[in-house]
């Protein structure tokens, strides 16, 4: 169980075929405070370490996340978002995000207001229940609200803060992002169907 506030960007030093899958090196200060076995959200994607390397950490991605998330398209020298499992005694500062990515948006547009900048997102169809105004939304697991919502897309503001201490800055039109809605709407939305049946 993750926040969505990032802890850390890292830099994929390395990403290796394994047969069907991969395996990513990930450059971060982290890795001095990992162990083996641990959970560790890479743009939103939960996956387990492996190996611990001096200031690296390894990890696999198995052929169905490739599939389902961005990670299809993960370069050596990309910068990815990091996060470790929330502790039971800490604070929540973000929303519940389990690290399952639900679909993969696109970034349609980025602009900015002030020092803030405004995206808008399009996201799957299949998706559309899940989103409210104002709700969460990991987007490469990053914690953010809902501030604008169409059939289609949804706007987030990002604050200088996040902007800065995140990949949202390296953003582009066109890039594609993991987004995992929020698990409490998920539930309700699977309850609901299944009272109707």
């Amino acid at each position: 169980m993750f926040t969505g506030i990032v802890e850390a960007v890292g830099t994929l030093d390395e990403v290796k075929g394994t047969g069907g899958g991969f395996r990513v090196r990930i450059h971060t200060p982290l890795a001095a405070e990992m162990n083996v076995g641990d959970s560790l959200s890479v743009n939103g994607v939960c996956l387990t370490v492996i190996l611990i390397d001096g200031e690296h950490v390894l990890a696999d991605v198995g052929p169905e996340t490739a599939r389902v998330t961005t990670f299809g398209a993960l370069q050596r020298g990309q910068e990815v978002n990091l996060e470790r499992p929330m502790r039971a005694d800490g604070r929540l500062d973000g929303h519940f995000v389990l690290g399952h990515v639900d679909g993969v948006g696109v970034i349609e547009e980025i602009r900015a207001e002030g020092e803030s900048h405004w995206l808008t997102i399009g996201f799957p169809p299949a998706l559309a229940p899940f989103f409210i105004r104002k709700g969460s939304i990991a987007l490469d697991g990053i914690s953010l609200t809902v501030a604008g919502l169409g059939e289609r897309q949804f706007d987030v503001m990002v604050i200088p803060f996040t902007w800065g201490n995140t990949t949202l800055k390296g953003l582009k039109k066109g890039d594609k992002v993991n987004l995992e809605c929020d698990m409490i709407g998920k539930y309700v939305s699977r309850a609901m169907e299944l009272r109707k049946q």
